[in-house]
């Protein structure tokens, strides 16, 4: 039986700052952003939206009724939890309207939870074939104003819809995965911002795809040119190149010069929105989907999942019969959003870092369909418009 992605969502911000305009303001030349760490735009995330919004605008725009009458499980993948204790998935199946005899739980392990939904998913659809999992990978990066990680920041959502027979993605069953005890980067307790050792954490991401690549090929006896692209988690995506200049040093011309013209389909839409953390995989996966030129039914896609902490995945797909038409193209949306100043940017950034028990935000004003209108003793409060 063939378990895979059967559907792709995708959610951010209708708001962004443009990246040149963010370097003049740091006083930095533009290339060390469009070039230096592969960046052109940085979604921006105002105070009305959260993880949960997010997640349930990704979603809702995969499910159909009957989809959400087989949903059985709810797998939330995200570092930028709304509770230390009530799961993400709880607000987001009442949100979405999902029916209530399912579970709903919330994953942690910085940017690789959306991997572990997804590999707990197919577990789960290979005892109910009949059923579907909803997986999401929603984030918003934060490390702060004028820090190095500014740059790297952004948000939004990923929905993946995982079901027998799927029609975008089969998963294959060889897996290769690492998990070590590393301070590269965290968020301790009572931090809205992340913290982060840059140089340390780039090179035990690098690290951590060489040894689990490594033991994929060794386990499937793969070689580079049995896969039709690479895909990498991208926290800002001069690191997937990194990756993949490693993966195709010494390769064949063709082959290296192939895998490179796909890395540039994956990358595209990470380019314009910034980190994803949980979803940044898999946003990579669906611009691949919608970008490349060169896509074939019955190719295979190498995927590497890296969450900082730290645990890595390598692991394999399959490209399903008419998957081009599981896609809806998310290029026009992305171009459709505003632009905000550097100075509005701060002020939407600073209105989003707050832990107050009451405070009505200005949501009239976002175009979102989900929406956090604010918090009243200590509850949030979302609306469905």
């Amino acid at each position: 039986m063939k378990i895979g992605i059967d559907k792709i969502g995708f959610a951010t911000s209708n708001l962004y700052v443009d990246m040149t305009e963010l370097a003049e303001a740091r006083n930095v030349d533009p290339n060390k952003y469009l070039i230096g760490i592969g960046q052109s735009k940085m979604a921006v995330i105002p105070p009305s939206q959260d993880v949960v919004t997010l997640a349930a605008s990704a979603a809702s725009k995969i499910l159909t009724a009957d989809d959400k009458d087989q949903v059985e499980l709810v797998l939330f993948a995200t570092e930028s939890g709304v509770d230390n204790s009530k799961s993400a998935a709880a607000y987001l199946s009442e949100l979405l309207g999902l029916k209530a005899n399912i579970r709903a739980i919330e994953l942690k392990q910085a940017c690789y939870g959306a991997t572990a939904g997804l590999q707990l998913a197919k577990g789960h659809i290979a005892l109910n074939p009949q059923s579907k999992v909803l997986v999401i990978g929603a984030d918003i990066a934060r490390y702060g104003l004028n820090t190095p990680g500014e740059p790297t920041q952004g948000g939004g959502a990923v929905a993946l819809l995982v079901t027998a027979n799927p029609r975008i993605l089969a998963l294959e069953e060889d897996a290769s995965y690492l998990t070590k005890d590393i301070m590269d980067f965290w968020r301790p307790l009572g931090h809205m911002e992340a913290l982060v050792d840059g140089k340390y954490s780039s090179n035990v991401y690098l690290d951590f795809f060489q040894e689990v690549f490594s033991a994929y090929q060794s386990k499937t006896g793969l070689q580079l040119q049995d896969f039709a692209a690479l895909l990498f988690h991208l926290p800002y995506t001069k690191m997937g190149l990194k990756a993949l200049r490693l993966a195709i040093g010494g390769a064949d011309d063709q082959i290296a010069t192939h895998l490179s013209h796909e890395f540039e389909a994956a990358r595209s839409y990470n380019r314009q929105v910034g980190n994803l953390y949980t979803g940044s995989l898999y946003l990579s996966l669906l611009s691949l989907l919608e970008n490349s030129d060169s896509l074939r039914a019955g190719q295979r896609l190498g995927l590497f999942s890296y969450g900082s902490g730290a645990e890595g995945e390598f692991y394999s797909g399959i490209l399903q019969p008419g998957f081009e038409r599981m896609l809806c193209g998310h290029a026009a949306a992305l171009k459709a959003r505003t632009k905000v100043s550097v100075a509005e940017y701060e002020q939407l950034y600073k209105a989003g870092l707050t832990l107050a028990a009451d405070i009505d935000f200005d949501w009239q004003n976002d175009a979102s369909a989900y929406v956090l209108t604010g918090i009243k003793a200590n509850q949030r409060q979302y609306l469905a418009k």
